[in-house]
C-alpha cells in the first residue's frame, strides 16, 4: 500500500495475520497492529516490536482483547503468558498500592515539598476510593473506575480542586504504561471536571471596612492597612518581615508568592504613619505581624487558618452570616462555602478606590502587581512618582 504527496512517496508495509494485520511505516521501527473490535470498528496500535513474528502474536491478542474474548483476567494471563514465551520472563505487574507508593517515592527527591503533600492526598484519596482492589492489579483500574472517582469527587469539591486530582492520576498512570506495568493508559481520555460558576468578589465599602476594623484586635486592623494600602494578598501580608520595610525610602520591597513579581511599593500616608507608630523589632528578619506568620509557618505556607479568622471578623461586623468550620461535619475535605467578601476584598477595593480617584490602569496594575507577569510587561513602565501619588489617592481608614 503507498501514498503518496507532492515531492516524496512512503511506503507503508503490511503483513496478513489471520483477521489482524501488520503494518511498518517508513518512520517507525515498530510494527503496528491493525484489528477491528467487537464493534467492526478498526483500530490502528503499536506493538513495539521488530521482530514480525512478535507483533504478529501482539496483534492477534489485541484483536481477541477489543473483541471482548475474555474478562480482564484473562486477557493479563494470556499477555502475561506471551510476554513469558517471547522474553524468558514474567511481565512486570504491581498492585495499584505497591505502584502508588513506589511512584511516590521516585517523586519525592525531584519534587517541592508543597507538591509532594499535592500528590500523597491525592493517592491517599485514590487508594481509599479504591478500598480493596488497591490490593488488586494495578491492570485491573478503569477508565469508568477514574471518572467515578472524578465524579465522587466533584459533590464536595470545588472544580479546580478536583482537575489538580486528574492531573497528578495521569501523571501516576502514564508512568505504569512507560515502566511497561498496563499496556493501556485508562486516564488518557478522562476529561476534566467543568466549573460551575467562578468566585465572585466584590470591594468593600469604606463603611464595610470601618465596620471590620471595629471588631478586629491590633494585629488584624495591622493586617487589613497592609491589604488594603498595598493591595497585596493575604500570604503576602502574613510573611511580611521588617527588613522588607525602608522607612528612610517610604515604600516595602516584596516578591509576591501567586506570580513570583518583585514589587517595590511606596507606602501610602496613612500606611506610613502606622508602621511609624509601630515598635520595629532590633532582629529585621522578625515578622511585620508575628501571629499571622507564625499560622503560615505552621500550615506550611497555607492561609486557610487566616481566612477562617477572617471570615469570623466578617460575621461578627454583621457583614455575612456566621460559618461553622467543621465544614457542616463532612471533614475538612467538604466543600467550601463561597463568600463575596474576603480579604482578597481588600485588593478589589485598592483597585476600584485608585480607579474612582482618576488614577491610570497601567499605574493602578503596576502598584497591586498583576497577577500575570506577561501582562504586566504590556503596560508601560511607571515611575516611583506615579506610584507614590496613586498610593496617596487611597482615603484613611
Amino acid at each position: 500500500m503507498e501514498a503518496g504527496g507532492q515531492g516524496r512517496k512512503s511506503t507503508y508495509v503490511t503483513t496478513s495475520v489471520t483477521m489482524a494485520s501488520l503494518v511498518r511505516k517508513p518512520t517507525s521501527k515498530y510494527w503496528f497492529a491493525c484489528f477491528r473490535d467487537a464493534h467492526d470498528k478498526q483500530h490502528r496500535k503499536s506493538t513495539r516490536e521488530t521482530d514480525r513474528k512478535r507483533a504478529a502474536k501482539i496483534a492477534e491478542e489485541f484483536e481477541r482483547v477489543a473483541q471482548r474474548k475474555g474478562n480482564a483476567k484473562r486477557v493479563r494471563e494470556t499477555f502475561a503468558g506471551l510476554y513469558r514465551q517471547m522474553y524468558g520472563e514474567a511481565l512486570p505487574h504491581t498492585t495499584a498500592s505497591a505502584f502508588v507508593h513506589g511512584w511516590l517515592t521516585q517523586k519525592r527527591p525531584e519534587t517541592s515539598r508543597t507538591t509532594m503533600q499535592s500528590y500523597e492526598k491525592t493517592v491517599r484519596a485514590f487508594l481509599a476510593f479504591l478500598d480493596g482492589r488497591a490490593d488488586a492489579d494495578l491492570s485491573e483500574v478503569t477508565k469508568a473506575d477514574l471518572v467515578k472517582f472524578r465524579n465522587v469527587l466533584s459533590e464536595r469539591l470545588a472544580a479546580k480542586t478536583v482537575n489538580r486530582y486528574v492531573k497528578t492520576l495521569r501523571m501516576l498512570f502514564k508512568a505504569a504504561r512507560r515502566d511497561g506495568v498496563i499496556f493501556d493508559d485508562p486516564s488518557e481520555f478522562v476529561e476534566r471536571a467543568k466549573e460551575r460558576s467562578r468566585d465572585v468578589r466584590r470591594p468593600f465599602t469604606l463603611e464595610a471596612l470601618r465596620a471590620v476594623m471595629g471588631v478586629a484586635d491590633d494585629e488584624w486592623r495591622s493586617m487589613l492597612r497592609f491589604g488594603l494600602f498595598t493591595g497585596q494578598r493575604l500570604y503576602d501580608v502574613a510573611a511580611l518581615r521588617w527588613e522588607q520595610i525602608n522607612l528612610a525610602r517610604e515604600e516595602i520591597r516584596l516578591t509576591a508568592k501567586k506570580t513570583g513579581k518583585g514589587l517595590t511599593l511606596p507606602l501610602a500616608g496613612p500606611l506610613l504613619r502606622h508602621v511609624r507608630a509601630l515598635a520595629a523589632a532590633a532582629d529585621p528578619e522578625t515578622p511585620v505581624h508575628p501571629r499571622a506568620f507564625a499560622s503560615v509557618q505552621r500550615n506550611e505556607g497555607s492561609v486557610s487558618t487566616l481566612s477562617n479568622q477572617f471570615g469570623d471578623l466578617l460575621a461578627r461586623a454583621g457583614l455575612r452570616a456566621g460559618v461553622s468550620h467543621d465544614a457542616n461535619k463532612r471533614g475538612r475535605g467538604a466543600r467550601r462555602t463561597v463568600s463575596d467578601l474576603s480579604f482578597h476584598s481588600l485588593r478589589h477595593s485598592a483597585v476600584s478606590l485608585l480607579k474612582t480617584a482618576g488614577i491610570a490602569e497601567s499605574v493602578v496594575m503596576e502598584l497591586v502587581g498583576h497577577d500575570s507577569v506577561e501582562v504586566s510587561r504590556h503596560y508601560t513602565h511607571t515611575g516611583r512618582d506615579a506610584l507614590k501619588a496613586a498610593a496617596e489617592a487611597l482615603p484613611e481608614l
